[in-house]
């Protein structure tokens, strides 16, 4: 494969992993042992909150009583098209019943978790989005009871627009809570009696290493880590535009890369003038993350063909892909590992990040290899459940107690004996040379 990288990254987001882990666990077992005391200690001392964990309908009305009119409806918007998009989601999913075998009739249930934890990071930026993303998407699956928590802002209570967020969206609770302790909180049902099966959301990599340490005991969404996106580009695609988009995503943070794959030099070089400049222009907080981002995690690799650039795309398994270039039907057969795909130049991450309803909680770090983000998928549990008449039993029952002492697996074959001696007296079956050692 012949490829040439104009721009190589001088790190990954694992240079950058530090001690997260140790402050994890060590957080996780005070909070197991102590239980909200420790929760709460950790508000005052973590984020200088000291009020009332659970946000009161009270709370709720004070807090949100100045968001401009303007601004509800544009939440209620954007939390519409993502419950639209869940809703199908759901609807394509399907329980069945089939006979495989005559008298033997399996089945599959689709049954919601029955309380999810859906966090909500409010950190550089408020993550309004990500509040309805989680939490429209668990009531869309069904889920009962879904528990919703943030970060006081800026000392006082949760973002009053990502408060209204989680209210539009149905959260039943919504807890004053940032980072690992609102992590554990949900975990371990503190302040609520309601332990959560499952825990959703973006976060930092604390947040992130301690809904990995507590994965087992409750199921998450994505190993997630900084975002990421890429772009596709050839010789027809505008290169302001392609510029544009790689810093909108460079602007998440530090250490979030953004790569760029050309089949088009000349596209490539122009889009590499663009980038600094268009950091140069951005506001300080936003500029300074996506300076480091471009400097330190961007590359921009040059590839021969668009079999090349889809083959070094599906290598990255990128959390963001875009696509600017022609015959994107191609693409979209030819892509396989990304987290979401972006076809055009008409569409952008921002659209699916705010507004357009395919969910932005997404795979990063190669996870897309081998998984989606997060659906109503994640908040059904596909179960299965058989039945048999006692005549199907004349078939099943000798296959599995000569197969269970083939295995070795005495105890196992004797089920199946129970039943042939009991269904059909006196008749004669092969059921496999007993077990002896």
């Amino acid at each position: 494969m012949s490829i040439e990288y104009l721009k190589k990254a001088a790190k990954t987001p694992e240079s950058e992993s530090g001690n997260a882990r140790a402050v994890v666990e060590r957080m996780l077992a005070e909070i197991e042992r102590r239980g909200e005391d420790a929760v709460r200690e950790y508000c005052v001392s973590l984020d200088h909150w000291a009020g009332d964990i659970i946000v009161t309908p009270e709370a709720f009305e004070r807090r949100t009583r100045g968001i401009p009119e303007s601004t509800r409806r544009d939440i209620e918007f954007a939390t519409e098209r993502v419950r639209r998009f869940a809703l199908v989601q759901r609807a394509s999913m399907q329980e069945f019943s089939t006979e495989v075998h005559p008298g033997l009739t399996a089945g599959q249930r689709l049954i919601p978790v029955n309380v999810a934890g859906c966090y909500v990071p409010t950190g550089r930026y408020a993550h309004i989005a990500s509040a309805y993303m989680s939490v429209a998407t668990a009531k869309a699956a069904g889920v009962p009871a879904v528990i919703a928590c943030s970060t006081p802002f800026k000392g006082e209570g949760i973002h009053p627009e990502v408060l209204y967020a989680m209210k539009v969206a149905g959260a039943d609770v919504i807890m004053t809570l940032g980072g690992v302790q609102a992590i554990a909180a949900m975990a371990y049902g503190l302040f609520t009696g309601k332990p959560a099966d499952i825990i959703v959301g973006p976060g930092n990599k604390f947040v992130a290493e301690a809904k990995r340490a507590l994965f087992g005991k409750v199921g998450i969404d994505v190993f997630a880590g900084p975002s990421e996106v890429a772009v596709i580009a050839d010789d027809s695609a505008d290169a302001a535009i392609v510029a544009s988009d790689l810093v909108g995503q460079a602007e998440h943070g530090h250490e979030s890369p953004a790569w760029l794959i050309a089949t088009s030099r000349k596209l490539a070089e122009e889009v590499m003038r663009r980038v600094p400049q268009l950091v140069d222009a951005l506001p300080p907080i936003a500029r300074d993350a996506a300076g480091a981002a471009w400097r330190d995690y961007a590359e921009v690799v040059l590839c021969s063909t668009r079999e090349e650039a889809a083959t070094v795309s599906d290598r990255y398994a990128s959390e963001h892909l875009e696509v600017h270039a022609r015959e994107l039907d191609w693409w979209l057969a030819r892509l396989s590992c990304y987290g979401s795909l972006f076809l055009g130049e008409e569409t952008t991450v921002a659209y699916g990040d705010k507004a357009s309803g395919p969910n932005h909680i997404l795979p990063t770090k190669g996870a897309a290899r081998y998984s989606g983000g997060l659906s109503v998928h994640k908040f059904i549990k596909t179960v299965t459940w058989q039945r048999m008449t006692r005549e199907a039993n004349r078939d099943i029952a000798p296959v599995t107690a000569r197969i269970s002492r083939m295995e070795g697996m005495e105890a196992h074959a004797r089920t199946a004996d129970e039943r042939m001696d009991k269904y059909f007296p006196g008749e004669s079956f092969r059921r496999g040379e007993p077990v002896s050692s």
